[in-house]
């Protein structure tokens, strides 16, 4: 919009119009997605569970052979199934079978609020840079703007992901640039300024 006006009203109308909408797009994705990763936690609980209802002896197999498989020798793989079965089997066998920890399913809304949140937040500053900036330097001050937001929360997301932080901040970088380019071009084509 800043490219086709240099009206600040309407430039602060199709930002806020684009932040609503980018924001409500990322958390309807995620309660999409995180739906569909509890509806698959809460499968493994119920499927071991049915298993330990029907067969004990089945489920307590089955934790056995997992243990093998995660190299336990025979006799460490009995010893944890037997403290397995002594405190809490379904709990065990959810965890080691399928790494879902029954205390901590997901939580789908809890994702889209994150995500809602998270994209309001990142979009503040590029929107005061082309509400704040004059004219002539909106929009080259916006991109760079832009590209250190998007360096910054690749630093951000690394270190509280405890992730490799340099490879983080470059695909971000990569990523938010990319999609600025494609929309660009987008615009181009159908001759509108985006």
């Amino acid at each position: 919009m800043a490219s086709a006006t240099s009206n600040i009203w309407f430039i602060l109308i199709s930002a806020l119009s684009a932040i609503f909408a980018g924001a409500f797009s990322m958390a309807g994705g995620e309660y999409v997605s995180v739906s569909t990763q509890k509806d698959t936690e809460e499968a493994a609980v119920a499927k071991e569970q049915a298993l330990l209802d029907r067969s004990p002896e089945s489920a307590r197999e089955s934790l056995y052979q997992t243990f093998l498989s995660q190299g336990d020798c025979e006799t460490e793989a009995e010893v944890k199934v037997n403290q397995a079965f002594s405190k809490n089997p379904i709990k065990v066998l959810v965890e080691e079978k399928y790494g879902v920890d029954m205390e901590e399913i997901t939580n789908p809304w809890h994702a889209a609020v994150s995500s809602f949140l998270s994209f309001s937040v990142g979009s503040l500053p590029p929107t005061l840079a082309i509400l704040l900036f004059p004219d002539p330097y909106r929009i080259p001050i916006t991109a760079v703007v832009v590209a250190l937001t998007l360096i910054l929360t690749g630093y951000v997301s690394a270190k509280l992901g405890k992730a490799p932080v340099k490879q983080a901040m470059l695909r971000n970088l990569a990523v938010g640039l990319l999609t600025m380019l494609v929309t660009y071009v987008v615009g181009q084509v159908f001759h509108v300024n985006v």
